[in-house]
């Protein structure tokens, strides 16, 4: 031990930081006796160290030698008393809750419990070493040069269209990336993947949970893992699993985003801090249960020894105690300045601002969000509920956040499948105003709208099979949902039916150019824009497989598909009407005399009462005018009107095009009956169109240059 010297240290930053010489260690806990830094050789531990000062409720010291690429883990001492919500164990090896990086990964052997597994009674205490089978923290230098990294463009919400994907899964069998690089941090930022992002016309990387995560026991036994990664074990750390280079993944992370900020994309993580891989009092002790599970953790107040699980998944994180907000915090602001990160969309949203009382819009967590300088430069998506007492929250997030709607994903299918009117699908088409416009001065973006994302059907499967077929997860095909507003076309999955499968296309087109010409923020799940399909599988969190991975071998049908969504996004970006910030409510604007909206039936009059009221009608259109100001201020707008026409009924519908003061004529822009959508025809005023069956259409005020 001559090569190290210890010393007190300070107290912050928390986690494990190299000044140049040395590093310093702290870590908080507000009932631990004692706090031990054991570093390591491989898994050969070499050295243990006390951490000699405890301030503030956090155990501190600086250890000089000790510099980047060591391993080191914790191993923490004070009471085992299960029924009073402590479960210290020094046995067990403990990765620092604010490591920057992990190597190694989880064998689940009985030693990683805390208790004596084999008995299952989690009031015994185990003395075996979980050391040789846990994973190790990593000291980290944390100097980059992001110089060669653009300035972020930083895009505004009413330009933003998220693309949802996941690290591995996008480039894992694509052709043109070096096959040691598929499914990695560095094939991701590959010039092919790249040049398809930007080419399809999105603003923004959506990547499922990239921190540390755990795979599950009872999966690994079925040959399965948790390929989402919606079980986190370390906060600060991305996921080694997805490295090219595993002792560099810190940076080779780095890397990727610096090349995505270099091409014009944003990066958005899609992040779990509402529970974690520990599970419930039957589960593991990797770190946070084994460091204070009292504060870390919500404990169910009369009975300590058990967990609060608001999450489903055995435990929920403690964002009531100061110190557990601050690690959130922490980590955020690390993401967001340190790793240049843009947004960050928050599963299980609800969570994070619950108190013990339940959901509250002015939670603790909530109010750390809205103050803070840094997180208000990036951009805040909220999935809006959980599994607890009054856990579905859509539209309760406060000013400053967008919201995953379900609202829309579950009416816009309906509607195309045949099930919902035009009273149902209007307030949606217009950025749910209804349900995001109660807090004075939301915008239209706060609405995220979506058809498909990664949990549920693809949008070629929701177009193909009208149950579930998930038997690849092993569970008899009851897990996943059973309600998926889907429709076949007429046959369960594979065909060779020639007009089942134009039917099928035309139907994709649909739902693609709804969601992309509504108002609010469109979130595109990638391997839609080409017609991705999970065979039915509407459940894939644990198929690391062909079943979840992209296939870039294109055939007809999806080359085409794929032309069509770019153009439907250079759609969206050439007409500002289609995307404004503010919310449109067709009334009348008495200083400018124009109404930003105006909803038409099929003989080119206004809607009436009774147009709205009937059931049966499934053909409408509506008139956004560009007119309307965009801001306060009493200033006529000067972008191009639009008529948009959707009729979900099978058969032909004859369409009286009506007037607007906008411009001389309607020139078609978009009809999804065309493979491409391409047009350009010019029709007068009153003339009749004949809407085709499942269409949407899309014209503007004017004659096309």
């Amino acid at each position: 031990m001559s090569d190290f010297v210890i010393e007190e240290g300070l107290p912050y930053p928390l986690g494990a930081h190299w000044s140049g010489k040395g590093t310093n260690f702290a870590v908080f806990s507000a009932n631990a006796t004692k706090v031990e830094v054991c570093l390591f050789d491989g898994d050969r531990e070499t050295h243990r160290f006390e951490l000699p000062e405890y301030t503030d409720q956090v155990f501190h010291g600086y250890i000089a030698g000790v510099g980047p690429g060591t391993f080191y883990g914790l191993r923490v001492h004070g009471p085992y008393q299960p029924e009073a919500g402590h479960r210290f164990n020094p046995n067990k090896l403990l990765l620092d809750p604010y490591a920057r990086a992990h190597a190694g990964t989880l064998t689940w052997d009985p030693a990683v419990f805390g208790y004596k597994m084999e008995t299952g009674d989690d009031t015994t205490f185990d003395e075996r070493d979980s050391a040789p089978f846990m994973p190790k923290c990593v000291v980290v230098d944390p100097d980059f040069d992001w110089q060669a990294e653009t300035a972020r463009h930083n895009v505004h919400w009413d330009e933003t269209i998220v693309y949802e994907t996941h690290v591995k899964g996008f480039t894992k069998k694509h052709p043109d990336v070096p096959e040691h690089l598929r499914g990695t941090y560095a094939g991701f930022a590959a010039p092919e993947m790249i040049g398809h992002l930007t080419s399809l016309g999105i603003t923004s990387v959506e990547l499922l949970p990239v921190h540390s995560f755990i795979n599950d026991d009872y999966l690994l036994k079925k040959n399965l893992v948790n390929y989402w990664g919606y079980n986190s074990i370390g906060f600060f750390a991305p996921d080694p699993r997805y490295a090219s280079d595993v002792p560099n993944s810190l940076r080779e992370f780095k890397e990727m985003v610096s090349k995505l900020h270099g091409a014009g994309l944003e990066v958005i993580l899609d992040v779990v801090y509402n529970h974690t891989a520990e599970g419930n009092e039957l589960g593991p002790t990797l770190s946070f249960k084994g460091i204070d599970n009292a504060s870390y953790y919500r404990l169910l107040p009369d009975r300590r020894r058990y967990y609060i699980n608001d999450t489903g998944t055995g435990n929920t994180v403690n964002l009531s105690h100061p110190r557990v907000i601050q690690m959130v915090m922490d980590s955020l602001r690390y993401w967001a300045g340190h790793m240049h990160i843009d947004g960050f969309r928050f599963d299980l949203g609800t969570i994070l601002a619950r108190e013990v009382y339940g959901f509250d819009e002015q939670s603790g967590f909530l109010k750390a969000m809205d103050q803070d300088p840094l997180l208000a430069t990036v951009k805040l998506i909220a999935e809006p509920w959980d599994c607890g007492p009054g856990g579905y929250q859509v539209g309760g997030f406060p000013p400053g956040w967008a919201e995953w709607n379900d609202k829309y994903r579950d009416i816009v299918r309906d509607y195309w499948r045949g099930e919902a009117p035009p009273s149902a699908l209007a307030a949606r088409l217009l950025g749910s105003a209804d349900i995001f416009g109660r807090w004075g001065g939301r915008r239209s973006w706060a609405s995220v709208n979506f058809i498909t994302a990664h949990d549920g059907f693809t949008l070629n499967d929701w177009a193909s099979y009208n149950d579930k077929h998930n038997d690849a997860n092993g569970e008899n095909n009851k897990d996943g949902n059973s309600n998926n507003l889907s429709w076949n076309c007429g046959v369960e999955g594979p065909t060779d039916d020639k007009d089942i499968l134009a039917l099928r296309e035309r139907q994709k087109r649909n739902m693609l150019a709804t969601l992309l010409l509504s108002q609010g923020t469109p979130m595109l799940l990638g391997g839609d824009e080409f017609g991705r399909t999970q065979q039915g599988n509407n459940n894939a969190y644990c198929q690391d497989s062909n079943i979840s991975w992209f296939d870039w071998i294109m055939g007809d049908d999806a080359q085409a598909l794929l032309a069509f969504t770019k153009r439907v996004i250079q759609l969206r970006r050439d007409y500002p009407i289609l995307r404004r910030s503010r919310f449109l409510t067709g009334a009348h604007d008495a200083q400018l005399d124009i109404r930003d909206v105006v909803w038409v039936n099929a003989n080119g009059g206004e809607m009436t009462s009774a147009d709205w009221e009937n059931g049966w009608q499934k053909c409408f259109g509506v008139v956004l005018d560009g007119r309307a100001r965009k801001t306060a201020i009493p200033r006529r707008g000067e972008d191009d009107s639009v008529l948009i026409i959707l009729n979900s009924y099978e058969g032909e519908v004859d369409f009286k095009l009506p007037h607007t003061t906008a411009g001389p004529c309607w020139s078609l822009l978009l009809d999804t009956t065309i493979a491409d959508g391409a047009s350009g025809e010019r029709f007068e005023f009153d003339a009749t169109y004949k809407v085709p069956g499942r269409s949407f259409l899309l014209f503007v005020g004017g004659e096309l240059a």
